[in-house]
């Protein structure tokens, strides 16, 4: 381990959960992701995409991307994105997305009906992104019915895209949507990361960084080992070389501090 402080500085932030510009071994995910705003948004079709996968296995940052990536493709329509996490309660998914719409607050069903009147509507394509998608489960899963529905009413301009840790949440809280199959969300999974795809994202970040390498082959190598038999977690594996770099940088200093002076005693 070697280096400066302003080299463990740029390891650091090389090391952050950031959206980077390449997303490795998620060049699949993305293709299916963009064809389907393509189809849908920038073709004024609305519909729904499902996409599942545990954390860390590059669900929103693959999205961010594309939508950074499609955005011009995108600017006729409009782009609402939200994290189910700031929401206080499931039915509050509602007037934020009113909110986001420039519609007046109005509470519970009024609100709704409000909602799904402008949503079949004349006007511009609505994608709605709806991240940590789990949050919105409720006690007869009426809200996730509901959002899941907008798209298949009669003149609906609506494209949904919720994300979710929850592999069968599709399954278990919208078993009736399978009664349309012709509405049904389409399912796009997001396997764990392997070991290799693991080291490589590693490598890859590091990379970044000129000069000599500050975390070595092997120990990059035993990282993904560790985090891909436990999770597949690239967050998690990210954030362990994150710290290890941290420890080195605090002995590092502390053995500059003691370090006699030239010429000292």
């Amino acid at each position: 381990l070697l280096g400066t402080g302003t080299c463990y500085q740029q390891v650091k932030r090389a090391l952050h959960a950031a959206v980077p510009d390449r997303l490795y071994a998620r060049e699949k995910e993305m293709g299916i992701i963009r064809q389907f705003l393509r189809e849908h948004v920038c073709g004024c079709q609305p519909g729904s995409l499902y996409v599942s996968g545990a954390p860390g296995t590059g669900k929103t940052a693959c999205l961010s991307r594309v939508l950074l990536d499609c955005k011009d493709e995108l600017t006729g329509s409009k782009t609402i994105v939200l994290n189910c996490m700031s929401l206080s309660s499931p039915q509050g998914v509602f007037p934020a997305v009113a909110q986001q719409l420039g519609l007046p607050a109005a509470a519970g069903r009024e609100g709704v009906r409000r909602l799904e009147k402008q949503l079949t509507a004349q006007g511009p394509m609505v994608l709605l992104v709806l991240d940590e998608l789990d949050q919105l489960e409720s006690k007869g899963q009426d809200v996730l019915y509901t959002l899941f529905e907008w798209p298949r009413l009669p003149g609906s301009r609506l494209v949904l895209v919720g994300l979710a840790n929850a592999l069968d949440l599709t399954d278990r809280s919208l078993a009736r949507l399978g009664a349309h199959p012709a509405g049904s969300p389409q399912l796009l999974h997001f396997p764990p990361y392997t070991r290799e795809q693991l080291t490589a994202i590693l490598q890859e970040r590091l990379g970044q960084v000129a000069g000599d390498p500050v975390l070595d082959a092997a120990a990059l190598q035993f990282c993904a080992r560790k985090v891909s038999a436990v999770s597949g977690d690239a967050r998690k594996a990210l954030d362990v070389c994150r710290r290890a770099v941290e420890v080195v940088e605090l002995e590092v200093r502390s053995q500059t501090l003691l370090k006699p002076l030239p010429g000292g005693e």
